[in-house]
């Protein structure tokens, strides 16, 4: 009997030692066994053996492989069964791309083919993932939580862009949420709803319908998805609640060895025209999985612009979609318009590479063109974008890109400007887009031609335009013509567009050569030196200075904000004879002293024009020319321009201070003020006011003028010396002297008349003396003129008054009465005189003969007074 004992203790004894020796190399031997119920190909690995802790198993690490490549990888997972199998893993990392290791003869063991046999299979049973990491599809990672037993299986996942929550009970899969994040920046997208699931796991859905609503960037209200199906058809709509016509309908139908899409319909309303077309999808061999898939398709779309409808068609196949190396051939061709703009596109290309990372390669022949009006008076006659060999990927677009644009504006004339560059990677503010650009043109309107050419780079977030050179060969408009303006860089344009941190810098300067006018004034060589500093093109302040020759610099700075341009120009004190070259040679008027400075502010805005204010100041000007000598001219111009509306003194009137005038008459002591609008209106009137001249021994005064004219100007004439205005014409045939005064009502917009009503008097004795030669003359060739002037040899005016007309065509009309005493050979006699004159002033002007003038006045008008006069010394008339 004892040896019965110690035969079974052996035995337990060598059991005992054979699980312990079991459990201590189960890393050993567990892959081997495993690998009878693997597919062919897979294998599972351990590097730490299993150990128990408190009636869990614990498996550090666990590794399934598909020959060479790790498939999944477990760590830290644990093993118990308390009520129920609990399952669970710390990490789960799978790596999709080794599914393309697993072998393509997967023969092992009969697997289930029922649904209801698979689910009889699944034990009680909690299962737990903390991570579950998908490579190369990280933005779908998260945590899983299943909880299983043959009558009900319940799926948890949370991720931060792709979570599910569903319940299977039989063949009804109730779709509780299944929330995607498929691009970053929107709205993910959620789909809920219930599928009846096929009993044979080799088949599909027998039916079935998922619903859900989502956010558009374009539309406001969110719009509704339906997926819906049964037996081998199906459709998928998304509409816009409350439209006539859905965004997207794709019926479809399905077989065992064809996938199709048969006509399906698209509408966009969002691109600024409606966009509509059909869609055509077929993929063969879908069963056998994407990689042997073969799909192929065609979508087309319908634009209409003004020049009518068009039709573009993107074929694509056929050709496959794979998770390591697509092949999949498209082609884009036909037309498209929007508004007066007609695209043209022949576009081969393949899309290749994995799925997850696809790259478009265009193919020779790609090309993009377009033509039409672009804008008011701007016609496209061709833009061309040769596009072969350009590649476009997640990364960017890599490989030459080139556009050349051929137009004209009717006004304006004909341009070509070409663009050729380099992108690496580049997409808006990532990688890197190199170009240089050249192009030439007319400028009608200044019969001048231009040209462009420079360098520029955008490398990431930074555009730098690196080189410019632009101008004229001339500019003439009008009277003006300027030669050679030019444009060029002194500092690259340079754009940092991080919104954390933005700059936009740069500096210009503008040369121009000597600018002429036809009246022969000269501006000397003009160089505007300019910088800008701000955040961005829509957001900068710019400075700079203006220098022609001697003049300047003006100075001028501001900020342009996008919509509106502000600045200020300062012009600081200067003498006036730099401005010299201004006044044509043939004028000969030589600036001899004086100063100037003045200062503006302006702004520009659409709609609203160009406005300025600011004031200009001239101190101590002088001008001298050979017959005259301009002094002490102060001059201040305050004004407002708005609404192409000058607004003449806005703190105070526009001041004209004149010193002193010398010419055949010298003036001093002129003053002038305005103050008003230009151009004037009843409701805004332009007002000439504080008139005055010393001038001729006396004073010359306008109390005012106002535009437009409702009185007339008033010019009064005070103590005007005859004899210093006879000593100015410097006639030789008479002399005078004494005081007169008048008063000349002045008319600018009358129909007929300049002056109206006009009237001169002297307030003190007159006195004319005839030359005696002159008079001598006169008798000697007319007796009876001869008797007459005779009185007027010498002639002591006690009193005259003069009626004074002047219509626009310039016709002068004289009605005086003359009164007074003659000295005839130590004679006295009294003597009225009454005569009209009629006479064209302004030929009178021209002719500058006032002498002759008169002594021909003098002959044709005199007549010889009554006989009486000279037999009795006493008061005589005359009636001419």
């Amino acid at each position: 009997m004892k040896g019965k004992y110690k035969a079974i203790i052996a035995l337990l004894l060598i059991a005992i030692l054979l699980l312990l020796t079991l459990t201590m190399t189960i890393a050993n031997w567990l892959p081997t066994l495993a690998g009878i119920w693997l597919p062919k190909g897979t294998r599972i690995a351990m590097e730490a053996s299993p150990r128990f802790k408190r009636g869990a198993i614990l498996i550090p690490d666990l590794r399934y492989l598909a020959g060479d490549c790790e498939l999944a990888i477990i760590k830290d997972a644990t093993l118990s069964h308390p009520k129920r199998w609990r399952i669970h893993l710390d990490t789960l990392n799978l790596d999709v791309d080794c599914l393309s290791k697993m072998p393509l003869d997967q023969s092992g063991p009969a697997a289930p083919r029922t649904l209801a046999e698979w689910q009889s299979l699944l034990p009680e049973s909690l299962i737990t993932i903390d991570k579950v990491n998908i490579t190369p599809f990280q933005q779908f990672s998260g945590a899983l939580n299943l909880s299983l037993s043959p009558q009900q299986q319940t799926l948890h996942y949370a991720g931060p862009s792709f979570s599910v929550d569903a319940q299977l009970n039989g063949q009804l899969l109730a779709l509780q949420k299944l929330k995607i994040q498929a691009i970053a920046g929107m709205e993910p997208l959620e789909l809920a709803g219930q599928i009846t699931l096929p009993p044979l796991t080799t088949s599909l859905p027998e039916e079935g319908y998922l619903a859900t609503t989502l956010r558009i960037p374009q539309e406001s209200e969110r719009v509704d998805v339906a997926l819906a199906w049964q037996a081998e058809e199906g459709s998928l709509t998304v509409e816009k609640p409350g439209a006539t016509e859905p965004l997207v309908s794709l019926p479809w139908t399905v077989s065992d060895t064809i996938f199709e899409v048969n006509g399906g319909r698209w509408f966009w309303p969002y691109a600024g025209i409606p966009l509509r077309g059909g869609i055509a999808l077929r993929v063969d061999d879908w069963k056998q999985g994407l990689e042997k898939a073969v799909i192929s398709g065609r979508m087309n779309v319908i634009t209409e612009g003004s020049a009518g409808k068009a039709n573009a068609v993107l074929s694509i196949g056929p050709g496959k979609l794979s998770l390591i190396d697509s092949a999949l051939p498209v082609q884009l061709t036909g037309e498209a318009k929007q508004d007066g703009m007609v695209f043209y596109a022949m576009l081969p290309g393949e899309i290749s590479g994995a799925l997850a990372t696809p790259k478009l390669l265009f193919r020779p022949g790609a090309l993009l063109r377009s033509r039409g009006r672009a804008i008011d008076a701007l016609d496209v006659d061709e833009i061309r974008w040769p596009l072969a060999g350009v590649s476009v990927t997640q990364q960017g677009v890599d490989g030459r890109l080139q556009a050349i644009v051929r137009a004209h504006e009717n006004q304006m004339g004909n341009f070509v400007i070409h663009l050729d560059g380099k992108a690496d990677n580049f997409l808006p503010d990532a990688g890197l887009w190199r170009w240089k650009y050249w192009g030439n043109g007319e400028f009608t309107p200044m019969q001048a031609k231009w040209d462009v050419r420079g360098y520029g780079e955008w490398r990431d977030s930074v555009i730098e335009l690196t080189s410019l050179s632009t101008g004229f060969d001339k500019l003439e408009y009008g009277s003006m013509l300027v030669t050679e303006p030019r444009l060029k860089l002194d500092k690259p344009l340079h754009w940092q567009r991080d919104e954390s941190d933005p700059s936009f810098e740069g500096s210009f300067t503008l040369n121009a050569g000597k600018t002429t006018f036809s009246g022969g004034s000269t501006l000397p060589p003009s160089v505007l030196a300019f910088s800008v500093t701000g955040k961005d093109p829509s957001s900068f302040q710019y400075k700079g200075d203006l220098h022609a020759g001697e003049i300047g610099p003006v100075r001028v700075n501001g900020r342009w904000d996008g919509e509106r341009l502000r600045g200020n120009a300062w012009w600081p004190q200067q003498v006036l004879t730099v401005f010299q070259p201004l006044i044509p040679a043939d004028w000969q008027m030589t600036l001899k002293d004086g100063t100037l400075y003045s200062q503006v502010a302006f702004s520009a805005a659409a709609g609203q024009g160009f406005e300025a204010g600011g004031h200009g100041v001239v101190k101590s000007g002088s001008v001298w020319m050979p017959d005259n000598q301009i002094n002490g001219v102060d001059f201040v111009l305050p004004f407002r321009f708005s609404h192409s509306t000058w607004q003449l003194g806005t703190d105070g009137p526009v001041t004209l201070r004149v010193a002193e005038v010398k010419n055949q008459v010298t003036s001093t002591n002129i003053t002038a003020d305005l103050e008003g609008w230009y151009p004037w209106s009843d409701e805004r009137p332009l007002t000439l006011s504080n008139v005055n001249v010393d001038i001729l021994g006396g004073k010359l005064r306008v109390q005012q003028l106002r535009m437009p004219q409702r009185d007339a100007a008033l010019l009064r004439l005070e103590n005007i010396s005859s004899s210093e205005l006879v000593t100015a014409v410097n006639p030789k045939q008479f002399t005078m002297s004494g005081r007169v005064n008048g008063a000349l009502p002045l008319w600018l917009n009358h129909p007929q008349w300049i002056i109206k009503d006009g009237w001169l008097t002297n307030p003190g004795p007159l006195t004319l003396r005839l030359d005696k030669d002159m008079a001598d003359a006169i008798v000697e060739n007319n007796i009876a003129a001869g008797v007459a002037v005779n009185w007027l040899r010498y002639m002591e005016i006690s009193h005259s008054w003069t009626h004074i007309n002047l219509d626009n065509l310039g016709v002068l009309t004289l009605q005086a009465n003359v009164r007074g005493t003659s000295q005839v050979e130590g004679k006295r006699n009294e003597v009225r005189l009454n005569y009209s004159h009629q006479e064209n002033l302004f030929t009178l002007w021209r002719s500058l003969r006032f002498g002759d003038n008169l002594q021909t006045w003098l002959e044709q008008h005199t007549a010889l007074p009554d006989v009486r006069c000279q037999t009795r010394d006493k008061a005589c008339e005359e009636t001419q």
